[in-house]
């Protein structure tokens, strides 16, 4: 099971994250494109840094809102949509070359995340974008209890796809992750956050908010650097889960 983890989200004079402590222990770098978090300056250390840690390169482009971290949804046409992720991709694209590297993969974050998973619309408009590449890259995204309708719609647009879970977030029944807004969405326990993490890994079931059990289909697992206990609790996962590769 890899290990991915959202990276370059600082900028200008304002850091955020603890990018340098968590690159070790991840598989993929989902660096931030400037539009929730991120400049080009970050975007250029954090390509160095994931390369010189053997880490993959994605990218992690947002709806235009850093005053909200992308965490708000914003009423962009299908089109519009995919231009701004042609945008921010093209940007790291040529900047991950300028370093010797390429990216891999494509990772929205935050709100359009979310909204590509309940909305075809919009999940249309991000494969047209990530299908349109000049080199080809895959799409990361979440996976729920029932994933035929996002595996039709990347083999639609010829877009190979990386199912994502998470080891520190509650799930409802449903496979959707619980809203940050709702008390108990977000685990703070290690050892909770390395049972789900080792379970997911393992084709296990996890318990749902509601006491059901779920069986989650993974090929990566979202980790998080945000804090020293959020890097402990990546550090944890990977002893329990093994050495990268």
């Amino acid at each position: 099971m890899l290990l991915n983890c959202d990276l370059g989200e600082s900028f200008g004079a304002w850091t955020m994250g603890m990018d340098e402590q968590v690159m070790p222990y991840i598989d993929q770098a989902n660096i931030a494109c400037g539009f929730h978090a991120g400049d080009p300056m970050t975007m250029h250390k954090t390509v160095r840094l994931a390369l010189a840690h053997g880490v993959t390169l994605g990218a992690h482009p947002a709806y235009p809102d850093l005053q909200g971290f992308g965490r708000r949804s914003i009423a962009f046409s299908t089109e519009e949509i995919s231009a701004l992720i042609r945008y921010q991709v093209g940007a790291l694209c040529e900047i991950a070359a300028s370093e010797g590297g390429s990216l891999r993969y494509v990772k929205p974050h935050g709100a359009l995340y979310n909204d590509m998973m309940r909305n075809e619309a919009i999940l249309d408009a991000v494969l047209v974008a990530v299908q349109s590449s000049p080199q080809p890259l895959a799409l990361m995204a979440m996976t729920t209890a029932d994933n035929q309708p996002l595996k039709t719609a990347c083999h639609k647009h010829g877009v190979a796809l990386m199912l994502e879970a998470f080891a520190d977030r509650a799930y409802d029944q449903n496979g959707y992750i619980v809203a940050r807004s709702q008390p108990g969405a977000v685990h703070k326990d290690q050892q909770i956050i390395v049972e789900q993490a080792k379970n997911l890994s393992e084709g296990k079931t996890i318990r749902t908010v509601d006491g059901t059990q779920l069986h989650l289909e993974a090929d990566t697992l979202c980790v998080h650097g945000d804090n020293a206990d959020s890097v402990a609790a990546v550090k944890a996962i990977r002893k329990a889960l093994g050495a990268r590769g």
